[in-house]
């Protein structure tokens, strides 16, 4: 089925029992047992199943083309899950270009714990085999990939990269939040994991928090994140779920819509006498262009960055005066958000002081194009 349908109908049927189209909450916290102590219906617990949460991961699963997926309670919870997978003297390969909480919580939470980590130029096939080279004493090595980057939104060749970390018994996940599975799908260049953060094109109102992991294939790592969801508890409510599925169902359409305005604006940005360089992978001027042409299906995503002329204080300036994007943390809804991301990022950022990033919502290119005209003059 094509990725439209399959966001409509898997994982969700009219309901038996009443013939309701729209799939209802259930909000039990346990589940009747047979006489024989069994669970023939499949649901036992909430914590390790829930018939909401099962229809969702059911959804993302098919979206990605992946053989299994797991629901979370944020898009960090998702990325603590698959570090789960590690163990002491094991080693991660990270890119400079990282979403900071996913590197806070190799340097806060796993260094102290034995595991250790690069960060390097990840659009650089030299720079990750050197990294693997380096790091051959690790029991285990798990490369992890963000493409498009957060936020100057670098292009990482997946393929390139799976090719040369599988050559190294190495592991490849790759953070997909950004692209959204519409323009990226990581499992058909070789990466064994795939993460999501829920929270921002999957649930696209910026109304609801939640992560995912989604697994290739079925076997070990499949059974192992499967059980620590269960065991760790960190799952997202029967409510989030029920949001999150309701909102797969608009997915092609709402990331299709903004992405064409994000491509208007970044080629009116990179006209404007204002600005000092525009980060967009569908410009032909950027450098992973080529890259992103080849392994994304026909898009480049809604997200922009672009830097002012001055500095921190100008990026602010220019922030402050535009009226229909907000200025807010986050990003995929249905509204515009503008941040100045090196503020948030904290003091082992890389973003320039004078980058603002753009995250492109439903309203018409032109009012938007017109906000950012005033607020740059």
């Amino acid at each position: 089925m094509k990725f439209e349908t399959l966001s409509v109908h898997s994982g969700r049927e009219v309901d038996p029992t009443t013939g309701a189209v729209t799939p209802p909450m259930h909000l039990s916290t346990t589940f009747e047992r047979d006489a024989d102590g069994e669970y023939p219906r499949g649901f036992s617990y909430a914590r390790a199943e829930n018939p909401n949460r099962r229809a969702l991961e059911e959804c993302i699963a098919a979206l990605e083309g992946g053989s299994e997926a797991m629901a979370f309670a944020s898009g960090s919870a998702a990325s603590m899950a698959i570090f789960s997978l590690l163990r002491p003297g094991d080693h991660v390969i990270a890119p400079q270009e990282a979403y900071h909480g996913t590197a806070k919580q190799l340097r806060d939470i796993l260094a102290p714990l034995g595991i250790s980590h690069d960060f390097i130029d990840m659009t650089s096939l030299d720079a990750v085999n050197q990294a693997l080279d380096a790091s051959t004493g690790a029991r285990q090595r798990m490369v992890w990939v963000e493409t498009p980057g957060n936020p100057m939104l670098s292009i990482s060749d997946i393929q390139s990269i799976a090719t040369v970390a599988h050559e190294h018994d190495a592991l490849v996940v790759c953070d997909n939040t950004f692209a959204t599975p519409v323009w990226q799908r990581p499992f058909e260049h070789d990466a064994d994991l795939v993460m999501h953060s829920s929270t921002k094109y999957f649930g696209g109102h910026s109304d609801v928090m939640g992560g995912a992991v989604i697994c290739r294939e079925p076997g070990a790592l499949a059974t192992q994140l499967r059980d620590y969801q269960m065991t760790a508890g960190n799952t997202p409510s029967p409510f989030d779920c029920w949001l999150l599925r309701r909102s797969l169902t608009t997915l092609s359409c709402r990331v299709r819509a903004q992405t064409a305005t994000a491509a208007l604006i970044a080629e009116y940005l990179q006209e404007h006498t204002g600005v000092e360089e525009v980060f967009y992978p569908g410009l032909t001027a950027h450098p992973g262009h080529d890259i992103a042409r080849r392994q994304m299906r026909g898009g480049y995503g809604a997200m922009v960055s672009f830097c002012v002329y001055g500095g921190r204080q100008e990026a602010f300036e220019v922030a402050s005066r535009l009226r229909l994007f907000t200025r807010a943390t986050s990003l995929g809804g249905v509204e515009s958000l503008i941040e100045h991301r090196a503020s948030i990022e904290g003091p082992h950022t890389l973003t320039p002081e004078n980058l603002l990033r753009v995250s492109v919502g439903l309203e018409a290119a032109t009012d938007l194009i017109e906000d950012l005209e005033q607020a740059l003059a």
